[in-house]
């Protein structure tokens, strides 16, 4: 076998005839590329006789290589056990989920279980409650008989007839007229008060204190207009229902009728409701006039009234006026 330095001289320089070139780098590679695939060949395939390509400078600084045959045994390959880690998978969210989920469900079936284990007379929890073959015969229950010690009793309450339902109404139509009468001779001594201060300021030509002459006969029409003509001009209006202080419309007419043993409460309405309503064809002196906006007189039987109008004025007799209707007082 020729040494591996004079076959690379030979393929370097075939003639034998040039010069000696470097090799390249290229070709280095090369010849390491196959110096490596025989060395795998050898480990793969052990022979008694191995041969290994060691580079070696040359004289002139060039690459060069010296074929050594090398003889070597073949490697022994050894191989120790090797233990192998079981691999333990990290948990997932979904793995963790499904534990939970699988935990809860056998939680709530145990949850049902039991009671209807221990309903069904599969478990008795303690020793001294009875099981259904026991419970099977008759059963006796004592009960104290206190119930018959109570008394029913009832309440001595029983619903009003109409006729006391009548006299509650009444009776709470009078306090309030009471309330209303007292109200009304508070406020008629201040009117009176005022109106003498008025009266005083014009001079004297009127005065809430003069004599007051009573009826001149029996109860007419006539009669109540004669009666009511002496006020004109001499009582102020107010709140009131006497001469001494002051009229209001409705005191007036109350004041009047009252002289001749009529009585007719206060409020317009109130008087209106005592009366029987005419045509004003049938109207006739002494009737009494109703306006709607809640005002009262005396009708004079010719076509006048004698009313106590409003404040800062005297009982007047005038001519009628806007909307009314005449109302008897029987």
């Amino acid at each position: 076998m020729a040494p591996l330095g004079d076959s690379l001289d030979n393929e370097q320089n075939p003639d034998n005839d040039r010069p000696e070139q470097p090799m390249t780098r290229r070709r280095l590679r090369e010849l390491e590329a196959q110096n490596s695939i025989a060395a795998n060949t050898a480990v793969a395939a052990p022979s008694k006789d191995m041969v290994l390509a060691v580079p070696t400078p040359g004289a002139q600084a060039k690459a060069t290589t010296t074929a050594l045959e090398v003889k070597k045994p073949a490697p022994v390959a050894t191989q120790r056990p090797g233990i192998r880690m079981p691999r333990i998978a990290k948990p997932s969210k979904k793995s963790a989920g499904r534990a939970v989920v699988m935990t809860f469900a056998a939680a709530l079936v145990a949850t049902m279980a039991l009671p209807a284990y221990a309903f069904g007379g599969g478990g008795n929890f303690e020793s001294g409650v009875a099981t259904d073959g026991e419970l099977a015969g008759n059963q006796t229950l004592v009960v104290p008989d206190a119930s018959a010690a109570l008394a029913v009793s009832r309440d001595n309450y029983t619903a009003p007839t109409p006729e006391e339902l009548q006299a509650s109404r009444e009776r709470a139509a009078a306090a309030v007229a009471a309330t209303q009468a007292a109200a009304a001779r508070e406020a008629a001594a201040a009117s009176a008060a005022t109106a003498a201060a008025a009266a005083a300021e014009k001079g004297g030509a009127a005065s809430s204190a003069f004599t007051v002459n009573p009826p001149s006969g029996a109860y007419s029409g006539a009669a109540v207009v004669e009666y009511a003509e002496q006020f004109v001009g001499k009582v102020p209006y107010g709140s009131g229902a006497s001469p001494d202080t002051s009229f209001g419309c409705d005191g007036l007419t109350q004041y009047v009728f009252g002289q001749f043993g009529i009585y007719l409460p206060r409020l317009v309405s109130n008087q209106a409701a005592l009366g029987i309503p005419i045509s004003p064809a049938d109207a006739q002196a002494g009737d009494l006039i109703i306006w709607p906006i809640g005002h009262v007189g005396i009708y004079d039987g010719a076509g006048g009234s004698i009313d106590s109008p409003d404040w800062g004025r005297y009982v007047e007799h005038r001519p009628l006026w806007g909307s009314y209707y005449f109302v008897r007082i029987v």
